[in-house]
C-alpha cells in the first residue's frame, strides 16, 4: 500500500493518527479521496503562542500521492485547512515543510504563502553513536 509522502507501514500510521487525536484535541486530519481511494492527507493543529492574540493554525504534515499530484488534491487540502482554522477564528496559518521539498515550497508560494522564520531542531534523549 502506498503511503503519500510518509514511507511507513499502515499500522504505524494508524497508531500515530490515534496519538495525534489523543495529544491534540484541537487538531484534525483531513483526507483527500477519489475514486481509487485516499489521494492525500493533511494534519492540522492549533498552537497557542504568547506573541499573538490567537493560536496559530499549523499544517504539520501534508502529502499527496505522486500519481495524484497536479490534479487539485493538495490545493483542496490547503483550502480546507484554511477554512478549518478560519472557523476557529485564528488569524494566522503556517505550513511546515522540510528544506528539501522544493516543489512543495513553490506550491505553497503559488497559494499565497510567504517564506518566514527558520526552525531549529534538537533531538531529545541519547544521540546515536557516530561509529
Amino acid at each position: 500500500m502506498a503511503t503519500p509522502g510518509y514511507p511507513l507501514p499502515a499500522p504505524v500510521i494508524a497508531v500515530r493518527i490515534r496519538a495525534l487525536g489523543t495529544l491534540d484535541p484541537t487538531g484534525a486530519i483531513l483526507v483527500a479521496a477519489g475514486e481509487s481511494g485516499v489521494l492525500g492527507f493533511a494534519t492540522l493543529h492549533a498552537t497557542p503562542v504568547l506573541r499573538r492574540p490567537t493560536a496559530v493554525g499549523r499544517v504539520t504534515g501534508i502529502a499527496v500521492l505522486p500519481e495524484a499530484q497536479g490534479a487539485g488534491a493538495g490545493r483542496l487540502l490547503v483550502a480546507a485547512a484554511e477554512q478549518f482554522f478560519a472557523a476557529m477564528a485564528l488569524e494566522r496559518i503556517e505550513i511546515t515543510s522540510g528544506p528539501t521539498h522544493l516543489t512543495a515550497h513553490a506550491f505553497y508560494r503559488h497559494l499565497g504563502y510567504d517564506d518566514q522564520a527558520v526552525r531549529f531542531v534538537k533531538p531529545l534523549g541519547p544521540r546515536p553513536s557516530a561509529g
